[in-house]
């Protein structure tokens, strides 16, 4: 007997309240893979530079060690970001994690390198390490692939910022933990504990501390990780290759303002980036342990920035708006912080302690614009690139973007480096410069009828 295709039984698809839930299981997962990966890469901060110099050789490698990083990221995230479109998000994540714990632990092992092998063996394993974490460091463009997978359109800005936010609570308690590993008392200790075949020294045990980070992370990720529904690229696009990658998106209206965007703002921050300590050193006088601080400070604001404000404001303006808003806070904190010493002489009299004097408030209030313009640009951006790619492309974009972004803090170091020797204030004059064209882009983006997804 016939059954009537109105009668036939379908699959009910789940309720609505389940369906947010488990998307705000898989958000918090995926954002705790993330910070638990960020929080090991933050941990070996304090110590690369010093790492370098006990080899006795030039500081130029310390920013040639962190250019290799950028490139191989630049390289490497639009690769990763295509094959999680075509292969799948969570093998992707899974992979980079496994490279990043095999990087960080042969990072500590390059001074036992030089003992065995001389000082340009050690120096390469610390070029060969850091190179294979940048391009395991690709994966955020599969992250964000991932959070778009599993978020609407309409909460993206809100999701996407607490990648931001990972990246802000990574800055903050990666460098104290790396600091503490590396202390004389814990150094003492691990040698009294540890097996005579493990070196203990105060670089090893902080890279060592990074890859059991990372390890965490992968087992978390192994446990808890579920691939999202989502569309699949086709499979002939496996030969696309990195060129023509970057090719289609700057030819496409949507994401050639993006990329370009991406790649500006990677090269103007990277004044901030590169050249605050010197700054704070030459002009206020601080130290380690001053400027440590106010950089807590700023990850702290960051944090609150893209974890919570761009989250409430995405309710009520376009990313595109918030895009123009954050990038002009951008242009101004980055022309006004080298005179933040001269701006605190207009500011009133405090009553304060001694230390807290009118050009510190300057220079916290400048850094609050500077934290606020930053957090609002980065995770609008990123809402854009999602908005702007087809469902099955957004690895792919993620990719590019987020490559155009590497190669930008492969180019702004050196480059800004050069000007701060001419004129401390020039870097971050000519990053608000840079960031004017930005603002141009963003407004005409703005302006745009936004695009219908597939």
């Amino acid at each position: 007997m016939s059954v009537p295709e109105s009668a036939v039984a379908t699959e009910a698809p789940p309720p609505a309240d389940e369906g947010a839930k488990g998307s705000r299981r898989a958000l918090a997962v995926i954002i705790a893979i993330v910070f638990i990966d960020l929080l090991g890469f933050g941990v070996v901060i304090p110590i690369l530079p010093f790492y370098v110099r006990s080899f006795a050789v030039s500081d130029v490698f310390i920013g040639l060690l962190a250019a290799s990083y950028s490139i191989m990221q630049f390289l490497a995230a639009p690769i990763l970001g295509r094959i999680s479109d075509q292969r799948g998000r969570r093998p992707v994540i899974m992979l980079s994690l496994v490279g990043s714990v095999l990087a960080w632990t042969v990072f500590g092992l390059a001074g036992q390198v030089e003992l065995a092998l001389g000082t340009t063996a050690a120096v390469a394993t610390l070029f060969a390490s850091r190179m294979l974490a940048g391009a395991m460091g690709g994966n955020i463009a599969t992250a964000q692939a991932y959070i778009a997978d599993i978020t609407p359109a309409e909460r993206r800005a809100g999701a996407l910022g607490l990648i931001g936010a990972s990246f802000s609570l990574g800055f903050i308690f990666g460098p104290a933990i790396g600091g503490l590993m590396a202390s004389d008392p814990v150094v003492s200790g691990a040698r009294d504990v540890l097996p005579a075949i493990v070196p203990a020294t105060r670089f090893s045990l902080p890279s060592f501390t990074a890859a059991a980070l990372s390890l965490v992370s992968l087992g978390f990720a192994f446990v808890f990780l579920r691939e999202p529904d989502r569309k699949r690229s086709a499979a002939a696009s496996s030969t696309t290759t990195l060129v023509s990658q970057f090719r289609g998106a700057l030819a496409d209206d949507a994401l050639r303002g993006l990329v370009v965007s991406f790649f500006v703002v990677s090269v103007a921050f990277s004044g901030i980036q590169v050249m605050f300590i010197p700054f704070a050193a030459d002009i206020y006088g601080y130290g380690e342990t001053e400027t440590a601080l106010f950089l807590t400070y700023i990850g702290i604001l960051g944090t609150l920035n893209q974890g919570v404000v761009v989250g409430q404001l995405a309710r009520r303006y376009s990313e595109a708006v918030l895009a123009v808003v954050g990038a002009t806070g951008l242009m101004l904190a980055l022309a006004l912080l080298p005179f933040s010493p001269t701006l605190g002489g207009f500011l009133p009299a405090l009553a304060g302690p001694a230390w807290l004097t009118r050009e510190l408030v300057a220079l916290l209030l400048v850094g609050a614009l500077l934290s606020f313009g930053n957090g609002m640009l980065n995770v609008s951006l990123s809402t854009l690139v999602s908005t702007s790619a087809s469902d099955d492309q957004q690895g792919n974009a993620f990719g590019v973007t987020q490559g155009a972004g590497s190669l930008g803090r492969t180019v702004g170091p050196p480059a800004m480096a050069a000007l701060y020797v001419l004129a401390y204030w020039s870097p971050f004059v000519a990053g608000a410069v840079l960031v004017v064209p930005v603002i141009y882009i963003l407004a005409a983006v703005a302006r745009r009828p936004r695009r219908v997804m597939s």
